[in-house]
């Protein structure tokens, strides 16, 4: 493929793969608990995408990605799942004691490219692997982005490990400073973000605590990254937070050249819980 052809991709298609745009429209996970003791546990989890955090009322979240993870690192099943109309839910028998993670991760590549005057989307189910072979011979001013996509949460049995926190590389992901399942209200939390296993400098981040639906203002923060990919958030109470990262998109003026290059774009969501002190 002539790398040539490369260039960005066109804006309303890409908008599409972000697991988090910037609509009122928010993917989440709500586990029934993120910290448990005991030798025989479950957790229940909510998954869906709405307007009001933590309440399903607009569309469910598809489970085809989700796994989960035991703080020894194997990975466990994922027990009862069910879609309905607004929201999928299923169960994780946690069987280990420590951190465990749950995770929908989604890796892919959209764009367009123009053949016989007319412009094709890239099919779904498009990768880094077999782009080559999906964009067919003849085509011209080929535009794509690599999107890496995380929505994970995690629950404790007992006490906090950090054995399941070692990045793979790829896309967003959190390195706890401060660990995800400790978190008090009145004392600032501390969390590392690195995107691609290299610090994440300079990235927004996004929190906004739960039960909009019985609030007039959004009450959101919003942070940012610093070289070394930290954030600190001070918790405005106790209660549930949605953290979203993403990389942000470059403002290209009508009619401006479009960058050269593949374009490269990730998102990071999860859930938190905030103790009372």
């Amino acid at each position: 493929m002539n790398k040539g052809f490369w260039g960005f991709a066109a804006g309303a298609a890409l908008a599409a793969i972000a697991t988090v745009p910037a609509s009122a429209h928010r993917q989440w996970m709500l586990p029934s608990s993120t910290v448990l003791s005991g030798d025989d546990v479950w957790v229940t989890v909510d998954a869906a995408i709405s307007n009001d955090l933590f309440y399903f009322e607009h569309h469910p979240m598809r489970l085809d990605a989700l796994k989960a993870w035991a703080p020894d690192g194997s990975e466990a099943a994922i027990e009862n799942k069910a879609t309905g109309r607004y929201r999928s839910t299923f169960d994780v028998h946690l069987t280990q004691k420590g951190t465990w993670r749950i995770a929908s991760v989604s890796d892919g590549v959209m764009g367009s490219y123009d053949l016989n005057g007319k412009t094709e989307r890239l099919p779904r189910g498009t990768t880094t692997a077999n782009l080559a072979e999906r964009i067919p011979a003849g085509a011209t001013n080929v535009r794509t982005a690599e999107a890496n996509n995380r929505n994970e949460i995690f629950v404790t049995v007992g006490e906090p490990t950090v054995t399941l926190f070692q990045p793979t590389g790829k896309g967003i992901e959190l390195v706890p400073v401060t660990h995800p399942n400790d978190l008090i209200a009145g004392e600032a939390a501390t969390f590392q973000f690195v995107l691609d296993g290299k610090p994440a400098a300079g990235l927004p981040v996004t929190v906004i605590p739960g039960g909009i639906r019985y609030r007039d203002q959004l009450g959101q923060m919003e942070l940012q990254t610093g070289s070394d990919g930290k954030v600190e958030i001070n918790w405005t109470g106790p209660g549930l937070y949605w953290l979203n990262v993403t990389t942000p998109r470059t403002a290209r003026e009508e009619g401006a050249a479009a960058p050269a290059g593949p374009q490269r774009r990730a998102s990071y969501v999860t859930t938190l819980e905030v103790l009372a002190p």
